[in-house]
């Protein structure tokens, strides 16, 4: 699978999809590979607050429990509660399937992430 232009990545798999001051998160289509059919996601509260790195809730799929992890410092201004209910989105469609929109504190933090070319080369 591509992995699209207009996203940046982390090297824990998760991407950002940014917008002004606003970031959409979710994991890459190369981790839900790797974790299986995911059964269960737990999110952050709205307002939660997170620093670049830091775990905002877990994957939980039929083979293993994993950590996600913030890609930039910010506040969780909105939550992808449909995941709730239907978490097997996120391997049907993992580049869309967001999980939570941060406010960014720290925009400049971006610029460090992978772009998709490099991302690619990580996970090949």
């Amino acid at each position: 699978m591509a992995y699209p232009a207009g996203l940046k990545y982390t090297k824990d798999h998760e991407w950002i999809e940014l917008a002004g001051d606003r970031g959409k998160v979710g994991i890459t289509d190369y981790a839900q590979q790797q974790l299986g059919d995911v059964v269960y996601v737990e999110l952050p509260e709205v307002g939660a607050k997170l620093k670049q790195g830091q775990s905002f809730g877990t994957i939980e799929s039929v083979k293993a429990v994993s950590e996600l992890y913030s890609p930039v410092t910010g506040e969780v201004v909105e939550v992808n509660a449909a995941l709730k209910d239907k978490p097997e989105t996120v391997n049907a469609d993992p580049h869309t399937s967001w999980m939570i929109v941060l406010k960014l504190t720290s925009p400049g933090e971006a610029g460090a992430l992978l772009d998709a070319t490099q991302y690619q080369d990580l996970v090949k």
